[in-house]
């Protein structure tokens, strides 16, 4: 018995078992008591990390999104206004054109009278220049012809009135006859 009392090598020792076992329950008991919350606290913080950095992903994302869109509206309100000053100068460019277009016309026109005008009184004042000189011709040609001096005025004038209007009736007639 000898052999068989000798301890088998493949069963260990019942208080090795025992002292093993409570050692690994001691052990057992202090990684759940104190290392896994660690563990766990450590991943949750990272798992918190990361889902904080993924909402802040989103959040500047949309921050983004809408100063891009708040731009996009600025742009299109700032196309449309400097679109709107566009035709607003056009317009006024088109009213002061015809305004200066009215003045320069009213101008010629002024201008046009003016100098029909003044025309007008030059071959009036021709008119009556020509009728004195062509009076005191023709008084002195009548003074000759009839052989007296026609000095007196009013003996003058009718003469000269005659003359001139058998002349304007010559004239009529002529002119008729073209």
């Amino acid at each position: 018995m000898l052999a068989a009392e000798e301890a088998n090598p493949l069963i260990p020792d019942v208080w090795e078992m025992l002292i093993t076992g409570i050692g690994f329950v001691i052990l057992l008991f202090i990684a759940i008591k104190y290392i896994v919350p660690a563990f766990e606290k450590v991943f949750k913080d990272r798992a918190d990390a990361i889902e904080g950095g993924l909402a802040k992903a989103k959040a500047a994302q949309a921050e983004a999104k809408a100063a891009r869109d708040e731009y996009n509206q600025q742009l299109e309100s700032a196309r449309l206004e400097a679109q709107k000053i566009r035709e607003e100068a056009r317009s006024e460019g088109e009213k002061i054109l015809a305004d200066f277009k009215d003045r320069a016309n009213m101008e010629s026109a002024r201008i046009t009278e003016n100098a029909h005008k003044a025309i007008e009184a030059e071959r009036a004042a021709a008119v009556v220049s020509l009728r004195d000189e062509v009076g005191t011709l023709a008084t002195q040609l009548a003074s000759k012809i009839v052989g007296e001096s026609l000095n007196d005025d009013d003996r003058a004038n009718r003469v000269v009135d005659r003359f001139l209007a058998d002349l304007d009736a010559e004239q009529g007639r002529t002119g008729a006859a073209r």
